[in-house]
């Protein structure tokens, strides 16, 4: 068993196809599914459910898949390790991110890159659940989620302050007059929401119960992408984190603060406490401690 292999194999998790696989491994397709055969010959397994094209892999294959994770996760970390030794920021930073909060992760992340030109970022939109699964597994360096649900005992943590809220529009197809608005004017508007359960939806959901209204929910998804989509055309507007810059995405964009809008659950950048914790996580945290602390960020 070699790295590569692992490598084939969580790559054809990625693709879910023998030949993108392949391509993305920068090896023939025949090649791939050859180690791939050899690695079921060494631990006497079946892991991929093979038929003309990829089925998916077996309840074995599942299992090995999440093992060969973390071993390429300590793999990578121990490669940063090594450079951080020889005093440099390489690697591949792994950051899970919950969709919506008061902040663009670029302004990390683009200091980061001028700072360490070497180094690279993976970013995964994900639940707080997910992120702190992916955390206490090594399968992610850093995590941005919510903190009320969280024991953080296990983790260190930079709280970030209040995300408040505004309502994303374009003023193509609909026009305010207030500063800010009331939640009572966001009753008759038609709304694009992320789903249900999503805490940043949760605080909506409450500020809107609390106040006796019905608001109009045209559009639900757990896509950001999505919902800009949607305000852009005119199908709806969107209520966003007031400072998460999703109205710079499209020069056409405005948004409005609305009154008393805040979301209730803290949130706040994790990494683990235990071992292993790889130079670059570290290193990228603290950074990031001291770039939020001079954009007043941190709480």
């Amino acid at each position: 068993m070699d790295i590569k292999q692992l490598k084939f194999l969580i790559a054809l998790d990625q693709t879910r196809h023998f030949g993108q696989a392949a391509a993305l491994c920068h090896v023939t397709q025949p090649t791939l599914s050859m180690r791939l055969r050899n690695l079921e010959e060494e631990l006497d397994l079946v892991l991929v459910a093979r038929g003309q094209r990829f089925e998916g892999f077996t309840e074995e294959g599942e299992r090995i898949l999440a093992w060969a994770k973390t071993l390429l996760a300590a793999h990578d970390g121990l490669q940063a390790e090594a450079a951080n030794c020889r005093g440099q920021l390489v690697g591949n930073l792994r950051l899970g991110m919950v969709p919506l909060y008061s902040m663009d992760p670029m302004q990390l992340l683009t200091p980061l890159s001028q700072r360490y030109p070497e180094l690279r970022f993976q970013l995964s939109s994900l639940t707080s659940e997910q992120i702190i699964d992916g955390l206490s597994r090594n399968l992610l360096d850093l995590g941005l989620c919510y903190l009320d649900q969280i024991d953080t005992s296990y983790f260190d943590v930079i709280e970030l302050t209040s995300t408040t809220m505004g309502l994303l529009y374009n003023p193509a197809h609909f026009a305010f007059d207030q500063h800010e608005l009331p939640w009572e004017a966001l009753a008759s508007i038609p709304l694009g929401l992320l789903t249900r359960g999503m805490h940043f939806r949760q605080s909506i959901d409450l500020a809107f119960r609390g106040r006796g209204i019905t608001p109009h929910i045209l559009l639900e998804s757990d896509s950001t992408f999505q919902l800009i989509q949607a305000v852009n055309s005119g199908l709806c507007c969107a209520i966003m984190p007031l400072q998460g810059g999703y109205e710079s995405i499209n020069v056409s964009l405005r948004i409005a603060a609305i009154a008393d809008a805040t979301v209730h659950a803290p949130i706040g950048l994790l990494i683990r406490r235990n071992e292993p914790r790889s130079a670059l996580a570290e290193r990228c945290f603290m950074e990031a401690k001291t770039i939020w602390a001079d954009k007043n960020f941190v709480s």
